[in-house]
């Protein structure tokens, strides 16, 4: 494995565990950034957002392995 690939890797990591506390902290999080009315809708489009992250870093992974 190339030091290239294992940047790659650790790079994914970091997005997959940002994605991950995205969708765990969303309402906590919600509340400490936003300042909107509906508060579900912002925890609601954070889980998404959250967890296309953490599947952009899988496929970031499964590219580099393979």
């Amino acid at each position: 494995m190339s030091i290239g690939n294992l940047i790659g890797i650790v790079f994914a990591l970091i997005i997959i565990a940002i994605g991950v506390v995205m969708i765990y902290d969303a309402r906590i999080l919600t509340q400490k950034w936003f300042s909107f009315g509906d508060q579900n809708e912002g925890t609601k489009t954070m889980k998404i957002v959250g967890f296309i992250l953490a599947m952009i870093g899988c496929a970031i992974i499964y590219w580099i392995r393979r």
